[in-house]
């Protein structure tokens, strides 16, 4: 049986210049070296994509792009299109909650770029997760299976394989760099949630796909938690916001997730 990817996704968000994205690429690189079948994904803002692209090691690392257009041309003044990306990044972050609530993004949204990923070769990570109020409501199953339903509306059975998901309870992230949560996912509150995502994807597309499809965490993960999360069965990697910004802290991330791996082997 093969051995079974794990991912580590930093997203930078709306942080570091051109110069000190390449700065810490060149400190990050200095401290890591390649694991088999683990992916560390680094998603900068979008105007360093490319000078990134050709400073990267790919052996390291693989990038990927925050957000990005549904079309893949046209008179659509300030966005770039998924089909511009490729070549650049070889993943793209879709309705990262930050879009949905800050950006006003929709579901409906959520599926054009879902699909235009695909199309365009480029690995979609679906960012799906409830707020406080709709948990509070007990409607977090019901949520979940929206955004899922809406965010893998246009592609087919065939493609689902190339898709990852992404969970990220938005009464659980940070405003990044140290900032304040409203409260914290617990390793059982995230086992009960990754049942029913699962469980969602098994009634879509079956038991197989449901088995074997990519699902992250990203909740606030930092170097204190990581560990314990990744021991979450089901749990395929991580979304890392705040605690991706220093060369440090990540690492020892990485650092982390190599040895949890070892231990489960």
């Amino acid at each position: 049986m093969e051995e079974r990817k794990t991912y580590i996704v930093a997203n930078w968000k709306m942080n570091f210049t051109m110069d000190e994205s390449s700065i810490f690429l060149h400190k990050l690189a200095q401290k890591i070296t390649p694991a088999k079948n683990l992916e560390i994904i680094l998603a900068p803002s979008i105007f360093t994509l490319q000078s990134l692209s050709l400073q990267v090691d790919y052996k390291q690392f693989r990038l990927a792009a925050q957000n990005f257009y549904h079309k893949d041309f046209g008179a659509y003044t300030g966005e770039v299109a998924v089909a511009q990306l490729k070549g650049i990044a070889e993943y793209g972050l879709v309705g990262h909650s930050e879009r949905r609530h800050i950006f006003g993004e929709t579901i409906e949204d959520t599926g054009h770029k879902v699909a235009a990923a695909i199309r365009s070769k480029v690995v979609p990570i679906l960012c799906i997760g409830e707020t406080m109020s709709e948990r509070a409501d007990g409607e977090e199953s019901d949520v979940i299976y929206d955004q899922l339903i809406g965010g893998l509306s246009g592609i087919t059975s065939h493609h689902i394989k190339d898709v990852i998901i992404a969970y990220e309870p938005v009464w659980a992230i940070s405003t990044g760099g140290g900032g304040t949560v409203s409260a914290i996912c617990s390793p059982d509150d995230l086992a009960s949630t990754i049942k029913i995502i699962r469980s969602h994807i098994k009634h879509l597309y079956g038991a197989k796909v449901s088995q074997n499809i990519r699902v992250l965490f990203g909740g606030s993960v930092n170097v204190e938690n990581i560990m314990s999360y990744l021991q979450v069965d089901g749990v395929d990697g991580a979304l890392v916001g705040g605690a991706s910004l220093n060369v440090e802290s990540f690492s020892n991330i990485i650092k982390k997730t190599k040895e949890i791996r070892q231990a489960k082997r």
